[in-house]
C-alpha cells in the first residue's frame, strides 16, 4: 500500500480525529511553499522598511475611502454633458470595434497557417514566434512606437491596438483550428477536397464557436486598451476625459462618473457578447 502511494505520488494518515489526511510527496510543492513563504517574508518586510515620508497611513486610508464615496456616492458632470460623455464613450467603443474587426479578419488568414494541422511545420513555427514576440510587448508601447511615425492621436493607437489584437487572436484562432479531430480532415482529403474545401466546410464551421467567443473576449480587452490609449497616446473618446478629470481638473466626483459609466458600458458588452453566443452558437 505505502509502495502504491509512493509511486502516485501522495500519502494517506489518519489524524488523532480519525480523519484521512492526504500529504503530497511531490517535490514541487515543498519548493512551492519554500518560495510562497519567502514571498510573504519579503512582503512583510518591505511594509515594515518602507518610506512612508511621514505620511500618517491610517489618516491616509480615511482619505481615500472619503474619496471613494464621493467618487461614487456624489458623481457628476462638470465639464462637459452627458450627451458629450455619451459621444465619447461611443468613440472609445468604436476603436475598440475597429481595432477587433481588422485584427480578427488578419488573424483569422494567419491563423489558418500557424495551425499546424493545417500548415507546414516552418511556417507555423515562424508564425508563432513572431506573434509571441507581438504580445510579449504591451499594447501600449506598441502604440507609442507607432507614434513615432504616425504621431501621437487615434491614428497610432489603431494601429498599435490591432497589431496586438493579431498576435493576440492569431495565437487563440491557431489553437482552436488544432483541437479539430484529424479525422475529419483526414476524410476529407481522402475524398479530394482541397485546402480551401477543408477550411469552410470543416475547419471553420467546427470552431466558429471559439472564434467568435475569443474575439468578443478580446473586443471587450480592447475597449479598456482604448479607454487607456485615450489617455496615453491622446487618442481621444472617453479615456481622455477621464484623464483630464483625474490630471488636470482633479475632479473626484466627474472621475466617479467616468468611471461608473465605462463599467456600465462594459457591462453591456458583456452581456450582448453573451446573449450573441447562446442564441447563435449553441
Amino acid at each position: 500500500m505505502e509502495a502504491t502511494q509512493e509511486r502516485i505520488g501522495f500519502s494517506m494518515r489518519k489524524n488523532k480525529t480519525g480523519h484521512i489526511k492526504v500529504k503530497s510527496n511531490d517535490p514541487s510543492q515543498v519548493y512551492l511553499r519554500i518560495i510562497l513563504g519567502v514571498l510573504v517574508i519579503l512582503t512583510v518586510l518591505g511594509f515594515a522598511t518602507f518610506d512612508y515620508k511621514g505620511i500618517d497611513i491610517l489618516v491616509a486610508l480615511g482619505e481615500t475611502l472619503g474619496n471613494i464615496k464621493t467618487m461614487f456616492m456624489e458623481a457628476s458632470l462638470t465639464h462637459f454633458t452627458l450627451l458629450e460623455a455619451v459621444h465619447q464613450m461611443g468613440i472609445t467603443v468604436s476603436l475598440a470595434f475597429l481595432t477587433t474587426l481588422i485584427g480578427g479578419v488578419i488573424a483569422l488568414v494567419l491563423g489558418l497557417f500557424a495551425a499546424k494541422n493545417l500548415s507546414i511545420p516552418l511556417v507555423s513555427n515562424v508564425i508563432k514566434g513572431f506573434v509571441a514576440f507581438i504580445r510579449a510587448v504591451p499594447t501600449v508601447l506598441w502604440v507609442l512606437i507607432f507614434a513615432v511615425s504616425a504621431g501621437l492621436g487615434s491614428e497610432a493607437a489603431i494601429i498599435g491596438m490591432t497589431f496586438h489584437t493579431v498576435g493576440y487572436l492569431i495565437k487563440a484562432y491557431s489553437e482552436a483550428f488544432e483541437e479539430i479531430d484529424e479525422g475529419v480532415i483526414e476524410a476529407l482529403k481522402a475524398s479530394g477536397a482541397n485546402w480551401w474545401q477543408i477550411v469552410f466546410q470543416a475547419v471553420i464551421p467546427s470552431s466558429a464557436t471559439y472564434l467568435v467567443a475569443w474575439t468578443f473576449m478580446r473586443f471587450e480587452i480592447n475597449f479598456t486598451n482604448g479607454v487607456a490609449m485615450g489617455a496615453a497616446a491622446g487618442a481621444g473618446g472617453i479615456g481622455f476625459e477621464l484623464f483630464m478629470a483625474s490630471n488636470f481638473y482633479f475632479n473626484v466626483r466627474e472621475v466617479g462618473f467616468i468611471t461608473i459609466g465605462i463599467l456600465i458600458c462594459a457591462i453591456l458588452l458583456e452581456t450582448f457578447s453573451t446573449r450573441v453566443k447562446n442564441k447563435y452558437l449553441r
